[in-house]
């Protein structure tokens, strides 16, 4: 390609680093403007990753404090965002969680443990309606806040069902805009999500991406991308532990920046400033490097 490939392509990378895009290599400047598929890691990459308790609805001759306490005790023992949003605010109602023994965190379903010899058990309306039966009211009420975009997280303690509590994240506001620049550019976007179906579709919806694909597993994101590889293209865009597998196995893996060090590791592609607008930037560069190099060679 001759000399002034490799100036060529350390000005793109300049360029992208003064603007908080970080290309590890020159292959990854030159392979981001390729991509046909944009698939989005949703908590933290779409939404905020900041979620918030919105509803309580405590089970039949259940108080709001017995279902905030039984759900603070085991949220306690999670890392999880949804669980950070329900742990700050039983703390805001003054509750301090106890300590829970055998617990156990069913990924991407729910949590257990133990609590005064009594079993504790959280998750999503289909983790617990596995475990014990619901009223068609609860489950109603389950899908009512699901198609608002809210997901709803269900308890029991042994088989007495303790009631739900409601968590939102909100959208960043950047994110709809950087969803239509990408599609604008010809670029299919795919929101991944652990999230059930009718809350996938009222954020995605919100979003404005092509295809939503939900109740995807910690470990099923790998699977996904590999199945998107076989329609183009893909450009991974994630921030978590869990996303480190899928960024990895998709053409080109972009790490937001505030995430994980484990994703950002595994990324060809870092954002700095953990903005989705990002994304398309540094696509538009990556294609203006390409463009740059054909007229060298002209």
């Amino acid at each position: 390609m001759g000399l002034a490939t490799p100036v060529a392509i350390m000005v793109g990378s300049g360029v992208g680093a003064r603007n908080g895009i970080l290309f590890k290599t020159a292959v990854s400047l030159e392979e981001t403007g390729k991509v046909q598929i944009v698939a989005l890691d949703k908590t933290g990459t779409i939404t905020q990753g900041a979620p918030v308790v919105t509803d309580l609805l405590p089970g039949s001759g259940v108080s709001e404090q017995r279902l905030l306490a039984a759900a603070a005790a085991l949220e306690a023992k999670s890392e999880h965002p949804l669980a950070k949003a329900v742990l700050a605010y039983a703390r805001q109602q003054g509750i301090t969680p106890e300590e829970v023994t055998a617990f156990t965190a069913h990924a991407g379903n729910g949590l257990s443990g133990t609590l005064d010899g009594k079993r504790l058990t959280g998750g999503s309306l289909r983790f617990i309606a596995s475990r014990s039966p619901l009223s068609p009211e609860t489950e109603q009420a389950a899908n009512a806040w699901s198609e608002q975009g809210k997901t709803p997280l269900l308890f029991l303690e042994d088989e007495t069902f303790l009631g739900m509590i409601a968590v939102a994240d909100t959208i960043k506001e950047d994110s709809p805009a950087a969803i239509r620049q990408l599609q604008a550019m010809g670029i299919r976007v795919v929101m991944l999500t652990g999230d059930n179906a009718r809350t996938a579709r009222a954020i995605g919806a919100q979003a404005g991406v092509d295809q939503v694909i939900s109740d995807v597993l910690p470990e099923g994101k790998e699977a996904e991308i590999r199945r998107l590889r076989q329609q183009g293209r893909v450009a991974m865009v994630g921030d978590g532990i869990n996303d480190a597998p899928a960024l990895t196995s998709a053409d080109m893996g972009i790490a937001i920046g505030a995430g994980a060090d484990v994703a950002i590791d595994a990324a060809d592609v870092v954002l700095m400033k953990s903005r989705l607008s990002d994304v398309p930037a540094a696509i538009r560069l990556s294609r203006g490097a390409l463009r740059n190099l054909s007229l060298i060679h002209i």
